[in-house]
């Protein structure tokens, strides 16, 4: 039974990886904030709202199944480890489930409030004074915003997990060796950055794009985690017996 469970986690691991790239490609076409982002006005935000709507719920329709694929990444990776150091691998788990409802939050806004605000305030209805408001608040581009700050709080939590399964991964085979320190310069990295910002040594300006050259790691633990999978699978694959 468990061989078998095995090969079901690793197996729903190498499918997680695949709609990670396929969904990070995606992202290059769909937008998630109106041109400008962070120096787009209330106005032209609504407006470019307006006529893009269903391009910016399909973009972060987009944004939850990646999430939710690098979700399944990350739990197939404890499972990885769970024979090593269990605990770390039941805390990394935890991390994991707790980013994942952190995550889901803002992204659930995006899709279902937000176009609904743009529209309240485009058509001057009687509630469109609270719609600029809770819009302001829910900026997805300003780094200061409620929205964004369940982002880097999800985003924190990605960072504990790397750093709780890179020492137990790096025991694996060569790919786990990769994805563990993919993992530790990803944990090292941001919570060198939140040093950096809590200490005022970062720029508001500058938040967004250090703190994305650190995602881009994420991609090279997720490949490298692809390779660990598939190396777990053929390596639990049952011998046919002879005929």
């Amino acid at each position: 039974m468990m061989a078998k469970l095995d090969e079901q986690i690793n197996r729903l691991g190498l499918w997680a990886v695949l709609v990670v790239l396929i969904t990070f490609v995606i992202t290059l076409f769909l937008p998630l904030d109106a041109p400008g982002g962070l120096s787009a006005t209330q106005v032209e935000r609504v407006d470019w709202l307006q006529s893009n709507q269903s391009t910016f719920i399909l973009g972060w329709i987009n944004q939850l199944l990646a999430m939710m694929a690098l979700t399944a990444v990350f739990l197939s990776t404890t499972w990885q480890i769970r024979r090593t150091n269990p605990l770390r691998a039941l805390i990394a788990g935890l991390v994991t489930c707790a980013s994942f409802i952190v995550f889901l939050v803002p992204k659930f806004i995006a899709i279902w409030s937000i176009p609904q605000l743009a529209q309240v305030i485009a058509t001057g209805a009687a509630s469109r004074d609270m719609a600029g408001v809770l819009l302001s608040i829910l900026n997805v581009s300003l780094p200061f915003s409620l929205y964004t700050a369940f982002d880097y709080l999800g985003f924190w939590l990605y960072a504990l997990f790397a750093l709780l399964i890179t020492g137990p991964l790096f025991g694996h085979l060569r790919p786990a060796k990769f994805a563990a320190i993919a993992a530790g310069l990803f944990g090292v990295a941001f919570h060198g950055l939140l040093a950096l910002l809590l200490t005022g040594n970062l720029a508001t300006i500058d938040i967004e794009p250090a703190f994305t050259l650190a995602f881009v790691i994420i991609l090279v633990f997720v490949v490298a985690m692809g390779f660990q999978f598939r190396s777990a699978l053929s390596i639990s694959a049952p011998v046919e017996p002879p005929t």
